[in-house]
């Protein structure tokens, strides 16, 4: 039968091994199957850790400090990089910053192992194509979108991402959030053909999402994660292609990655109960809760990338007052917390 590759190219092959266990036997024991990609393409797979947006005390995008996230991604072992999504907080970019945070994010990437995918979510078709365009110029190696706004209607989002899938020839994902039902993403995954990878956000459990949907596509939909990589250990398991962390401690998701598909899972395991620490005090220390990345911020101020852990927005503003910095917000016992895990993690950090 033929289908198409990860990279929207047709391709006859098998990727599971059929066993007595079935046909994810092997996935479910950790031992996947995977294609290598084509000449000249990076693998969409491992760790993706979503990048945080730095902003200077003036408010501004600080391009310097986005590229040296980027780096500091590469140093850390992470697979992927990924910018801009929810917490990059970038709903408050305007285009040019998009724009510009891309170009520069592309040019630090250049020479990297780690494959670049940008964000192309806008308010309307008109405005993600042009995003999803200027990405495929500047090298990326593959986009990501948001469904539109509050849409809900199915049908409204299949053509969504018709529209901005047929502006490019990159591998394309979709963050599936709300009520995108594993139905959706099957017609999805039928009618788009660049449409190989999800984000699964959605409502429900994710996690008892990723077999039915590989199953249903042959293993042809990759399947990544969100939710701050807490389940990484079970969705690898389940033969997930890869997790979108935040990225305050990507060099200890991404050994618990390489660990476990290096037959290791004992100490893939010892090394994520060492991340869910990290995790866990930096959302129990972030002001205005664990949906915003101020904690984040701080660490990455903490581990030298950032030099301010700056929001642009609190919960009810569009932006933050001039001049003031959200890491006012954050006590000094929340800070000591962080600092004291930082310190704790230090033994098992890369960079």
């Amino acid at each position: 039968m033929q289908t198409t590759t990860a990279f929207g190219r047709p391709l006859r092959r098998d990727f599971l091994r059929l066993s007595g266990a079935g046909a994810l036997g092997a996935a479910l024991s950790g031992d996947r199957l995977t294609a290598a990609p084509p000449p000249g393409q990076k693998a969409l797979r491992g760790i993706f850790p979503v990048a945080c947006t730095p902003f200077t005390d003036s408010d501004k995008l600080d391009l310097d400090a986005l590229a040296a996230e980027v780096k500091f991604m590469s140093r850390c072992g992470a697979h992927g990089f990924v910018w801009p999504q929810n917490w990059s907080e970038w709903r408050t970019l305007a285009e040019p910053e998009r724009l510009a945070g891309a170009e520069a994010i592309l040019s630090a990437g250049k020479g990297t192992r780690m494959a670049i995918v940008i964000g192309v979510q806008g308010q309307d078709v008109a405005t993600a194509v042009r995003y999803a365009r200027h990405a495929e110029k500047l090298g990326a190696d593959a986009v990501i979108s948001l469904p539109p706004g509050e849409e809900s209607d199915p049908a409204a989002i299949l053509r969504y991402y018709k529209d901005v899938a047929k502006a490019t020839d990159l591998p394309f994902f979709a963050q599936a959030v709300g009520k995108m039902t594993v139905d959706l993403l099957l017609e999805m995954y039928k009618a788009i053909p660049a449409f190989r990878y999800v984000k699964d956000e959605a409502a429900g459990s994710p996690l008892q999402r990723i077999i039915p949907l590989r199953e249903k596509t042959s293993d042809e939909l990759k399947m990544f994660s969100g939710a701050g990589g807490r389940t990484l250990i079970d969705e690898m398991r389940r033969g997930s292609s890869g997790s979108m962390p935040t990225a305050a401690f990507p060099d200890l998701f991404a050994q618990t990655w390489d660990l476990w598909h290096e037959g290791k899972q004992k100490e893939a395991m010892d090394m994520h109960a060492r991340t869910l620490l990290c995790t866990t005090e930096s959302d129990a220390q972030a002001p205005a809760g664990p949906a915003t990345p101020e904690s984040t911020k701080y660490v990455l101020c903490l581990r030298r990338v950032f030099k301010t852990s700056r929001l642009r927005r609190r919960p009810g503003q569009s932006s933050a007052p001039a001049g003031e910095s959200m890491e006012a917000s954050m006590d000094e016992a929340g800070k000591r917390a962080l600092r004291d895990t930082l310190e704790y993690v230090k033994p098992y950090l890369r960079a």
